[in-house]
């Protein structure tokens, strides 16, 4: 699960879009579902497409970095993951929250939950 966490976080701020899109087909199951307290995206396209958007707006133009807040909860096949956005420089985070897995048999999300702290 240390490497899903890893991998998970590491795609926000992937910047080459063909690397981008190869990551969510190892993390995201094909029909998986993402929602956030605004949205929702269904199918790996408009996963691609929310990634895609909150790289350039948050890593891209803002300067920030995602990182773990300690380790993953892992409770069957579910995995909630706490995060921090910082700017890249250090400093204060900006935002907090957690994402809550549901992962497949094969081991892919096919569930992703977003709830924002602050």
């Amino acid at each position: 699960m240390t490497e899903l966490v890893n991998r998970y976080l590491a795609i926000w701020h992937e910047t080459d879009a063909d690397a981008r899109r190869t990551a969510i087909t190892e993390i995201w199951s094909e029909h998986a579902r993402v929602c956030t307290g605004d949205n929702d995206y269904t199918g790996r396209a408009a996963i691609e497409a929310r990634v895609a958007a909150a790289h350039d707006k948050w890593v891209a133009q803002e300067g920030f970095v995602f990182r773990p807040l300690g380790g993953a909860d892992i409770h069957h096949d579910g995995v909630r993951i706490r995060w921090e956005m910082v700017p890249a420089g250090g400093g204060e985070a900006a935002s907090a929250g957690v994402q809550f897995l549901l992962l497949d048999a094969d081991g892919l999300v096919r569930f992703d939950y977003q709830f924002i702290d602050s």
